[in-house]
């Protein structure tokens, strides 16, 4: 029997580029993937699909793509033709990736949710939602903040709590605001369409479900199952309508109303395989219904509501056929020095700026790989431990064994290895391959693989190059190269080396294709499987008796720690405001009286007094982008400007250029933000900081205030230096 594995992972919102998180989680799903391709059930190669999408409706896009004056469809294309740069630098080998705005998705999710209505599973209900009164319309769930009801985490989203994990209604939350406009949302009502999940059938279902063996994680049921509570009194039935305008799928049969988007973006990952079957030639259909097809998903512990409640519920009162055979794998989150990653900090790291650093993508994979386990567990990035994992375990250990031994092959022997080994090479190769209990260690690792416990799996590599570093350091093939009595106890022992080095590069090649891929080059094999690791047939001792190597090439550098220096985001100005010196405080002085304003004789001011570097970096300036400006009532010398500086949150700055520029001829334009003034309450709400603008002392002469336009090119967020 043939296994056949359907993986998916998270899809990615396909509003920004992918941050390293995405690669943590894409990495392990890719590592796990190559692992089973490398197997056979039988005389069969495990058959393996593995897909991706980006997931792309919900207001957050309509909306970016309104401020960039494109249609969604263009702007999610956009962001959807960087994503390879990412993927093939890092080898993540999907072998589809698609978009949740396709045909395929359309049909699956309309086909679904007929399914749901015809099991009488939808229901419709007029509920109060969130409006924004300035931007005019209905709030989808993340584009409403606020402090979470269970733990009362502050600036958590409307549908689900990124710090507890809670799900719940966006009217829930505490002090709400508006994520566009920072306005207090208002409740209006709205005939919306619900999936029951407090039907007495999807608790039973999900009860059973969470709980078979191999589903998921311990910790994960548990946690689960606190959310279902005892007969599931605490399911609360699901919206999954949105109302226009929004970038989404149409409900069938109901004019103006949408798929929120966590109902199609999930259905995202069959559309993907359906377009990846049509494009080979497989029943996809076939494939689903197949006996000995599983799924398995890789997930961040922060979206369990959705992949463990919502959808799973979903897909089996609609028939899924696959739904029993699900496995879902959940991880942590990707720390740096144990602290959530931040730019402000400057503990974010960026994947691009890691390849363009020209970092070998092959030891961020090696360093996620040592540190994860099959547990929920945060996972830690530290520089200098990265440098010497890195360092340590592939340049001291693994690659050092082909750099001490290949070349004495290609010197002494033509580049053939021996025909055969000595008894006393024989016994280490044993040694190394096989524990002390006599059994085969690339068993025990194949095991590791199979359960996710890649550190684990890594470990016991590393033992195994050990040993072969210490058969090298004893049997020190530099000191017999120089005797030529001893060329055949040479032979021996860089033969052995490389059998070794052979068997890493097989067991490591999930983790390191791209140096596995040169290894098998180098020894002219044809592909590695993990067959050939194994003791009992003679694959790991004789494969490599008397063949003819090519020439070594070095397979990899050394980690230089100045990288890492470069790596990380630089801390945001307002951390170097931080760290400077503290001046030990006095009794308060009196304050004085503002010197008078001096004039030129052109009317205007002359140069401010001369300040240092560090006076000027406290005043951090951002590039921002004016996303909404209007008359404030009862003023008449303020306008009200709604500005994006980049922070995934939008500001209200008040600015006195009313006499000057009509609200219209603002919006979308870009200026200058004192990003680090502290806000400040006016009569008419609080002012989050200042625009930059220019104007003359002397306005009669001069009259004017001109706000500060960058020029083309600049983007929101960018600091000014």
């Amino acid at each position: 029997m043939t296994r056949k594995l359907f993986v998916t992972t998270a899809l990615p919102y396909a509003n920004a580029a992918f941050h390293i998180g995405h690669m943590m989680e894409y990495i392990q799903a890719d590592i796990w993937v190559r692992f089973q391709r490398m197997q056979r059930d039988g005389d069969a190669r495990r058959i393996v699909h593995f897909v991706g999408a980006d997931d792309t409706h919900g207001t957050p896009i309509m909306i970016a793509a309104e401020k960039e004056g494109i249609t969604p469809q263009e702007f999610v294309a956009k962001i959807a033709a960087g994503r390879a740069q990412y993927l093939d630098g890092f080898h993540i080998a999907f072998d589809n990736w698609y978009s949740t705005d396709s045909p395929e998705n359309v049909e699956l999710s309309q086909g679904i949710y007929r399914k749901l209505r015809d099991a009488g599973l939808i229901q419709t209900k007029t509920v109060d939602r969130f409006f924004d009164p300035v931007k005019g319309m209905f709030l989808a769930d993340r584009n409403i903040k606020g402090e979470c009801p269970k733990c009362a985490a502050k600036d958590q989203y409307g549908d689900n709590c990124e710090v507890c994990g809670a799900a719940y209604q966006p009217t829930d939350l505490v002090n709400p605001f508006s994520v566009f406009t920072n306005a207090t949302p208002i409740l209006k009502p709205s005939e919306q369409y619900f999936f029951k999940l407090s039907d007495q059938r999807c608790y039973e279902f999900l009860r059973g479900w969470l709980n078979t063996p191999g589903r998921l994680q311990p910790e994960m049921v548990n946690k689960v199952s606190e959310w279902l509570g005892e007969a599931g009194e605490k399911l609360a039935d699901w919206d999954i309508s949105r109302d226009a305008p929004y970038f989404g799928i149409p409900i069938p049969d109901a004019p103006g109303k949408y798929f929120y988007v966590w109902l199609d973006a999930p259905v995202g990952y069959l559309a993907s395989l359906k377009n990846y079957c049509d494009k080979q030639g497989i029943d996809f259909d076939g494939l689903l219904r197949d006996p000995e097809t599983e799924q398995i998903h890789f997930i961040g512990k922060d979206i369990v509501s959705f992949h463990l409640l919502f959808w799973p519920a979903m897909l089996k009162f609609a028939d899924h056929p696959t739904i029993e055979r699900m496995r879902v794998a959940v991880h942590g989150h990707l720390t740096v020095n144990n602290e959530k990653m931040s730019k402000s900090r400057g503990t974010g790291i960026s994947p691009l700026r890691y390849l363009n650093l020209g970092m070998n993508p092959e030891w961020l994979r090696y360093y996620i790989a040592f540190k994860l386990n099959s547990k929920v567990e945060d996972l830690d990035f530290t520089g200098e431990d990265f440098v010497a994992r890195v360092n340590s375990d592939l340049i001291g250990k693994y690659v050092n064994i082909a750099s001490r031994c290949a070349g004495f092959i290609a010197k002494k022997f033509d580049g053939k290895l021996a025909t055969s080994l000595s008894e006393h090479a024989q016994s280490w190769i044993k040694r190394a391959l096989v524990t002390p209990e006599g059994v085969e260690r690339q068993a025990s690792i194949a095991a590791n693989f199979e359960s996710r416990e890649f550190g684990k799996a890594l470990r016991e590599i590393m033992e195994i190059a050990d040993f072969a570093n210490q058969y090298v350091d004893e049997n020190k093939p530099w000191i017999l190269a120089k005797d030529d009595s001893k060329l055949a106890e040479l032979h021996d022992v860089c033969t052995t080396a490389l059998i070794l080095f052979r068997q890493l590069s097989i067991l490591l090649s999930p983790v390191l294709p791209g140096v596995a891929a040169n290894v098998a080059k180098f020894l002219n094999d044809e592909q590695f499987e993990w067959a050939q690791t194994s003791v009992a047939n003679g694959a790991a001792a004789n494969a490599l008796l008397g063949r003819s190597i090519g020439a070594y090439a070095h397979l990899m550098t050394r980690v230089d720690p100045k990288m890492i220096e470069d790596l990380f985001d630089a801390p945001q100005a307002a951390a170097a405001a931080a760290a400077a010196p503290a001046v030990k405080a006095e009794k308060p002085a009196k304050a004085k009286a503002a010197p008078a304003v001096q004039v030129t004789e052109t009317g205007i001011e002359v140069i401010a007094p001369e300040i240092s570097v560090d006076d000027f970096f406290k005043v951090d300036l951002r590039i921002a982008r004016i996303v909404n400006c209007e008359h404030v009532e009862g003023s008449d010398k303020l306008l009200r400007l709604t500005l994006d500086a980049g922070e995934g949150r939008l500001r209200n700055v008040f600015s006195g250029i009313k006499s000057m520029y009509q609200p219209e001829d603002l919006i979308g334009k870009l200026t200058v933000l004192v990003a680090n003034l502290a806000p400040r309450k006016m009569k008419f709400g609080i002012s989050e900081g200042m625009v930059m603008a220019a104007s003359a002392v002397d306005e009669k002469s001069k009259p004017g205030i001109y706000i500060l336009n960058p020029w083309p090119g600049a983007e929101p967020g960018m600091r000014i230096s």
